[in-house]
């Protein structure tokens, strides 16, 4: 079996998805007025990262957690449709020259694979007409229906990606020498030096440094 796996934020998705998550949230008609407390808990963590007090995959972490936290009280079925609204807002701004890569990969019998620090109902809505065999992103922990804040996340980022894909192909035999990855940003070489043909998407200065060095195809 061979992969294609693809990063979402900045490879398939053009923009970073944390700043339309915040937006959504501010600008609810619904959720709305949860967004001063979600904003001021956040704070504290994104100021220290800033002042270099704090690791960036921290802060990450906890800014998921936080932003998970404003939803309390909610049902799974309502936080979906939360996300399904937001992932109908990012559809203008796909990576159009990536999701033809997808596509053409499916067609050639890949198993294709999305892997992404973002919330897992928002790629699941983002993947429902596209053809992704497997999605491994950061997990809402619900309990008997209900969003369960007091439940810690898995956030999905750098080397876990990594671990999470070998757990999910565990049982199959990989061809990764003919394998395919795309990403964007230094955090994605995990995933990118597993595969035999890594593929760098308008790639952040670290990154750009190690494609070129190893002469990998970059997508501008």
């Amino acid at each position: 079996m061979k992969l294609a796996i693809f990063d979402f934020d900045g490879t398939l998705y053009k923009n970073e998805t944390f700043p339309l998550l915040m937006k959504h949230l501010k600008e609810h008609t619904t959720y709305g007025p949860r967004y001063k407390g979600f904003y001021r808990s956040v704070l504290v963590p994104y100021i220290s990262y800033k002042l270099k007090m704090y690791p960036e995959r921290k802060m990450k972490m906890q800014m998921m957690q936080k932003y998970l936290r404003a939803f309390s009280g909610l049902t799974e079925t309502e936080l979906d449709e939360y996300f399904a609204e937001i992932a109908n807002k990012m559809r203008d701004d796909f990576n159009q020259d990536v999701f033809s890569r997808l596509h053409k990969h499916n067609k050639d019998n890949f198993h294709t694979m999305i892997v992404s620090g973002a919330f897992t109902p928002l790629l699941k809505s983002v993947a429902k007409d596209v053809p992704v065999d497997t999605i491994i992103g950061t997990d809402v922990p619900v309990m008997e229906g209900f969003y369960d804040p007091k439940m810690p996340i898995d956030h999905v980022q750098a080397e876990r990606k990594t671990e999470l894909v070998h757990d999910k192909m565990n049982n199959e035999s990989i061809d990764w020498e003919n394998s395919f990855a795309y990403g964007d940003s230094y955090s994605d070489l995990f995933v990118l030096k597993l595969v035999g043909n890594p593929v760098a998407v308008s790639p952040d200065e670290k990154l750009r440094e190690v494609a070129i060095q190893n002469k990998w195809e970059i997508i501008e």
